[in-house]
Formats: structure tokens, C-alpha cells, sequence
């Protein structure tokens, strides 16, 4: 969820806000052609690394790369098993701007996947852009991720009361999950409503509870949605039809997409 007014739209319960940037996200038209065709543009955005250091190409085109290999993991392994990652995460936190827990959660929901649905081939990037445009990786608003994957202050999106550009959904949890007896918001670091979170939310790290607000539980969940929608991510068509799936929004696509394949190549979104 990034700063701005957020429009919405719903698919079998799934809010899908579009953040009203505070730039166009990078060549827009160009990945919307590539859209369209259903292939992938190869080409070369341009930034800078830093001031003493050459610049890096980054893709453009869908999907986006998935980035530097998770090491082989057991993922049943007791506890956290995303703590298996923590070397790997470690080495790359500095360089792309994504916290350590929260870069072993993505890379940890890549690696269930990539075992237990292996015809997906859902990168840990393409989380990490969702992550990164949902919640700035759980620290939306002054928000922090502890070592266990938990976000507190727990993040909330605006009540979905169909006020301007926004969908109107009727409280559907009680409050119990959201806060709200009213209307229902979205909650946590990749932001679910409660329908769906009741209808795809895993736990992850082996706490024994289904959260939301864990970044953990949350990554997990927005992977397994997002391979059943798309099927084959590692074909621009799947690509785009589970993204679209996630938020039905050109704009939110090509976002997720910049920030997915600029931490693809190792460095930080513009």
C-alpha cells in the first residue's frame, strides 16, 4: 500500500487498490504492448547504482526475473523455516532495500512453492514487488517486522465503505480480524481482506496460527493465490493473468513489475 488515495476494485473477494503513485510507473506503454502481445520485451532500463558504481541494466518485460537462488532448504524443518535463509537474505538486504526477515519470508514462499507446485515457477521477486507496493515490506507508516515475521503496528487499509474509488464491502468478519464492524479493510504486510484471508491464509512459521499480520504467513498465502490464478508464472500470460488477479490494475502490474525485476538484478527500485 503505497501513500496516495486508493482505488479499488473486487474479484471473488479480493480488494484490488491501485495507488496513485507518485510517479508513472517506468515506461508504462511499453510493458502494456508487452502485455497485449502476451511475450516479453527484453530490454534495458537505466539506474544508478551509486555515485562511484556503473550502472545496471534492468529487464522490462513480464514476468520479471526471479532474482538470486534460494539455497536448498528442508522446508518442513522445524519453527521458522524461513530462518534457513538467513545467510542468503543477509547477502543480498543491503543491496536491494528489503529487511532480512522479510526477504527470507519471500524467498521461503518461492521455495514451498517451487516444491509442492513446481509447475508455477513463482519467483521470490515477484513477492517482493507485491510486498514492496502493498506495505514497503511491513514497515508502511512507521510498521517494523520482528525476527518472528510479525508486523506491528499491524497495517490497515481505509475502510471499504464505497466512498470515491472505492469498493464497497460490507463488514465480513466481525471486526475480528480487520477492526472494523462495518466494513471490512485490508490487513497486513500484503494486505488481504478477511474473506480471502479465511480462504487461502497459511501459517508458515510453524507458530500454529494463520496471521495475517505475519509477514510469513502472508507471503506464503499471496504465493499459493497467486499460483492458482495464474497457473505458469514463468510465461508472460500467467504472469500477467495472476497479477491482474491480485489487483485488476495496468498501472499496479507494471509497478509490481519495475520493483520485481529491478531486485531481479540485485539492486534497489528507482
Amino acid at each position: 500500500m503505497d501513500s496516495g488515495v486508493l482505488r479499488s476494485h473486487v474479484d471473488d473477494g479480493r480488494v484490488y487498490r491501485t495507488p496513485a503513485a507518485r510517479r508513472s510507473p517506468r515506461r508504462l506503454s511499453r510493458v502494456v504492448a508487452a502485455v497485449a502481445a502476451g511475450t516479453a520485451l527484453l530490454g534495458a532500463g537505466i539506474v544508478a547504482c551509486g555515485s562511484n558504481e556503473p550502472k545496471v541494466a534492468i529487464p522490462e518485460g513480464i514476468p520479471p526475473g526471479t532474482g538470486s537462488p534460494t539455497p536448498p532448504i528442508d522446508i518442513n524443518a522445524p519453527g521458522r523455516s524461513a530462518d534457513q535463509l538467513a545467510d542468503w537474505a543477509a547477502g543480498l538486504s543491503d543491496d536491494i532495500g528489503i529487511g532480512t526477515t522479510a526477504l527470507e519470508a519471500y524467498g521461503y514462499a518461492a521455495a514451498v512453492m517451487a516444491e509442492t507446485l513446481p509447475s508455477c515457477g513463482i519467483g521470490w521477486t515477484t513477492l517482493a514487488g507485491i510486498g514492496s507496493v502493498e506495505s514497503r515490506h511491513g514497515t508502511y507508516d512507521g510498521s517494523s517486522v520482528d525476527a518472528f515475521g510479525q508486523v506491528a503496528p499491524t497495517i490497515r487499509g481505509i475502510p471499504l465503505d464505497g466512498g470515491p474509488g472505492v469498493a464497497e464491502i460490507p463488514d465480513t468478519d466481525g471486526g475480528a480480524m480487520d477492526g472494523d464492524p462495518v466494513h471490512d479493510r485490508a490487513m497486513g504486510p500484503m494486505q488481504f481482506i478477511p474473506e480471502t484471508w479465511l480462504k487461502w491464509g497459511v501459517d508458515a512459521n510453524g507458530d500454529g496460527r494463520v496471521d495475517p499480520d505475519n509477514i510469513d504467513d502472508a507471503a506464503l498465502t499471496a504465493a499459493r493465490y497467486l499460483c492458482a490464478r495464474g497457473g505458469d508464472l514463468t510465461a508472460a500470460a500467467g504472469w500477467q493473468q495472476a497479477l491482474m488477479a491480485y489487483n485488476l490494475s495496468g498501472d499496479y502490474l507494471a509497478l509490481v513489475r519495475d520493483r520485481a525485476s529491478a531486485y531481479s538484478v540485485g539492486v534497489r527500485p528507482d
